[in-house]
């Protein structure tokens, strides 16, 4: 009964706009009674990066103060454990689409917040976090695939890469099998430059289908540290790696 009276501490709102290059430590989310770690703060490069980096990631509502989650357990993907269908294997062959890296990264994460989805009442992508993820995309750090037919965006996701490790934020799709496509791409490529593993944050059967498991949060958080101290630098500096 304690955990009904648990309350996620406040972020210090004299915090400033941090820089890509400046961090601020979170309270410990290991320590955390449930799935939020902390309350408002800001979505500036710097706290939204060291958020990813200790394991957490913003995740609210418009109107709510921005409230700051390490769901336990946690859901990622393997390389090992991807997952091609073979009806997804016949429509690579076929090139159904062509699926491209960050070519409308901002098209990509505005398409995810409008797209209508069954059985959720408005959006958790608010024009606060649409400013901010662009902002992460123009310094490198956040990334987007996208499927096209016929020069038209279909379907896409986005998410942040930070060392060896792959975020992913969110999805669309206009026309079938299109974000399924690019997320296929965007993993099969993540893996083959080294990616240790794809974080999808909490459980969807659709992520499931595509090889996600499910770890405790206990040892996510340690696998996270091992794999950025393991990491040679935290940010993208050859972009060049993503004209796909």
């Amino acid at each position: 009964m304690k955990d009904m009276w648990y309350y996620p501490p406040k972020i210090d709102t004299d915090i400033p706009f941090l820089l890509e290059n400046e961090r601020v430590m979170f309270p410990p989310a290991e320590k955390s009674r449930g799935s939020i770690v902390a309350i408002g703060g800001n979505l500036s490069p710097g706290m939204l990066l060291s958020a990813y980096e200790q394991g957490i990631f913003p995740w609210y509502s418009a109107g709510e103060p921005i409230l700051w989650h390490s769901p336990d357990p946690r859901f990622v993907i393997f390389p090992e454990n991807l997952h091609i269908s073979t009806s997804m294997r016949k429509i690579f062959k076929k090139k159904q689409f062509d699926v491209h890296f960050d070519r409308d990264f901002a098209g990509v994460i505005k398409s995810c917040a409008s797209i209508h989805r069954p059985r959720q009442d408005g959006t958790w992508i608010t024009d606060g976090m649409i400013a901010a993820y662009i902002k992460l995309h123009e310094l490198g750090f956040a990334h987007s695939a996208e499927s096209y037919v016929d020069g038209e965006l279909t379907g896409g996701c986005y998410g942040v890469k930070i060392g060896h490790v792959f975020f992913g934020e969110s999805m669309f799709a206009k026309v079938s099998n299109a974000s399924k496509a690019a997320f296929l791409t965007l993993a099969r490529f993540l893996f083959d430059q080294g990616v240790a593993f794809i974080d999808s944050q909490v459980h969807t059967a659709y992520i499931e289908s595509l090889g996600g498991q499910h770890i405790k949060r206990a040892d996510y958080l340690k696998l996270l540290r091992t794999t950025l101290a393991l990491s040679v630098s935290p940010r993208e500096e050859n972009r060049g790696i993503w004209a796909y």
